[in-house]
């Protein structure tokens, strides 16, 4: 819990200066961030996970306090932005946590570069599945799993990210709904297996994920 604390005051500390999160309400964050970061567990004992690689971490959710309560997790972090990467840098010296790596690059390119696979794979993003999947499923080990972290408004996602998610190599295996405490609000994990290899050509430029997600017949996603 002093972990926690610590998290909590260096996160509202450096708030203005590097955008991290709207919430600050101590309490709203501790159940929004924190508890929510948590729920992973619910789709996977970490206990018997080597590595995880949290892909578009922002103020480090929910790669950090996974870590706090894992402390022998190797965790790598993914982070596009260069000032969440150093408030990251430096929470991770304030906590004094060991065999975290953060990686100032996006998803899409660093992999390219550093042909590595995790045993785990979480993203807590806003983007849809369609489009997450291909910036997440390449990083997983095959007999991994890749879990989307989602709203209550899942269903279509899903729907329409079927495709992607078996051309990537994956299979949908679990969906798991719970409420955050307080009333906070309704959220789901979309747990993902990869089974098979995926091709070499994936992930591609973010323009073409973007513009030309994977799905079925190669239309645009249209919300």
């Amino acid at each position: 819990m002093n972990l926690f604390d610590q998290y909590y005051e260096f996160l509202i500390a450096e708030n203005e200066k590097y955008n991290l999160t709207s919430i600050t309400n101590c309490e709203e964050v501790k159940i929004k961030h924190f508890e929510d970061s948590l729920a992973v567990q619910k789709a996977v004992d970490l206990s018997k996970v080597e590595t995880l690689c949290d892909i578009g971490s922002g103020a480090g959710f929910p790669g950090i306090p996974l870590k706090i309560i894992h402390p022998d997790l190797k965790v790598t972090i993914i982070e596009p932005s260069k000032k969440r990467s150093t408030f990251l840098n430096n929470l991770v010296l304030l906590l004094k946590l060991k065999d975290v790596i953060i990686i100032n690059d996006r998803a899409e390119d660093w992999i390219k570069k550093n042909k590595v696979s995790f045993d785990v794979v979480v993203a807590r993003a806003v983007s849809q599945l369609c489009i997450l999947s291909e910036l997440c499923l390449p990083y997983v080990k095959v007999g991994g799993l890749f879990i989307a972290m989602k709203g209550d408004h899942y269903q279509e996602e899903v729907e329409e990210g079927q495709w992607a998610i078996k051309t990537l190599g994956g299979k949908l295996i679990d969906i798991i709904l719970y409420d955050l405490s307080m009333d906070y609000g309704k959220r789901s994990l979309i747990v993902i297996r990869k089974d098979h290899h995926t091709d070499v050509k994936y992930p591609r430029p973010f323009h073409q994920i973007k513009n030309k997600p994977l799905l079925n017949g190669g239309k645009r996603w249209e919300k």
